[in-house]
């Protein structure tokens, strides 16, 4: 049963591409834009409590699965913490993980970007606001 429930965690999880510096997220970001597609950004590191408790308890809900959807979803680990890491985070003005930033059109929705943990419900919610084009 053991590896039943791994499968079922499996399936469960988003579909995130890594991505690393701040070349990858402006090519990332471009190529969401030229698609008409949302682009939600997650920084995670090892350490982060709040990080492990995001792919524990929000990411693997249905609801998140469906706002999520037409997303194009990013991630960066930034575990390391080294050169390439903390240039992105300060371009982003970002201290340290979670924080999770939603991009539509190519542009950042600075309004509704999210640090620390979010349950699910209001986590699907800032999602849809953000496909939607509508604020906090």
């Amino acid at each position: 049963l053991a590896g039943l429930r791994g499968a079922a965690a499996e399936q469960r999880a988003l579909p995130f591409r890594m991505i690393k510096s701040s070349a990858d997220l402006d090519r990332e970001v471009a190529a969401a834009a030229a698609a008409g597609r949302p682009l939600m950004f997650d920084f995670y590191a090892d350490w982060c409590v709040a990080c492990k408790e995001m792919e524990k308890y929000t990411f693997p809900e249905p609801a998140v699965h469906d706002a999520l959807a037409d997303f194009v979803l990013l991630k960066a680990d930034v575990t390391a913490n080294d050169a390439v890491d903390q240039a992105l985070m300060k371009r982003l003005g970002i201290i340290g993980p979670p924080a999770t930033l939603y991009y539509v059109d190519g542009v950042e929705r600075r309004e509704l970007r999210l640090y620390g943990f979010e349950r699910p419900e209001p986590f699907a919610a800032r999602a849809a606001r953000a496909s939607a084009g509508i604020g906090p």
